[in-house]
């Protein structure tokens, strides 16, 4: 299959693919007289493990890994195992994160729409650092 190809059927773009080469996610395909990549068949399949991958979470770094471990013909399932706990505690504080930043921002917001028009901003004074304030006697 040539590249065009791969990336239609794989559901992604020809620079795409042509990173995952430059990565070593993918081998370099073979070349054509005429120069172009002609891929195996089971590269699309391939494409598709990163893509499921990335929608889970996982980085590039991470697929890496997995891809290796793929290819042990599933004698490390306990290390792909741990790979993707790893990656759920990584959600985890991630979803925690989110959490705390959606109830920071849902109290300022609470708190602009409480005051009345006028007076400075609750939300941007909470997103100035004093530190970066000018001097108020115009010295500094």
């Amino acid at each position: 299959m040539r590249i065009g190809e791969v990336a239609a059927t794989a559901g992604c773009n020809i620079q795409t693919l042509r990173y995952y080469e430059r990565r070593g996610l993918l081998q370099a395909p073979q070349r054509t007289l005429a120069g172009y990549r002609e891929y195996p068949p089971d590269t699309v399949r391939l494409i598709r493990f990163i893509k499921r991958a990335q929608d889970l979470g996982f980085t590039l770094d991470e697929i890496e890994e997995l891809l290796k471990l793929r290819d042990a013909r599933g004698k490390r399932r306990g290390e792909v195992r741990s790979v993707a706990q790893a990656k759920m505690r990584d959600i985890e504080s991630k979803v925690a994160r989110l959490q705390a930043m959606h109830r920071a921002l849902g109290g300022l917001i609470d708190v602009c729409a409480s005051r009345r028009a006028g007076g400075s901003c609750p939300i941007l004074a909470a997103l100035n650092d004093p530190d970066d304030e000018p001097p108020k006697n115009g010295k500094g």
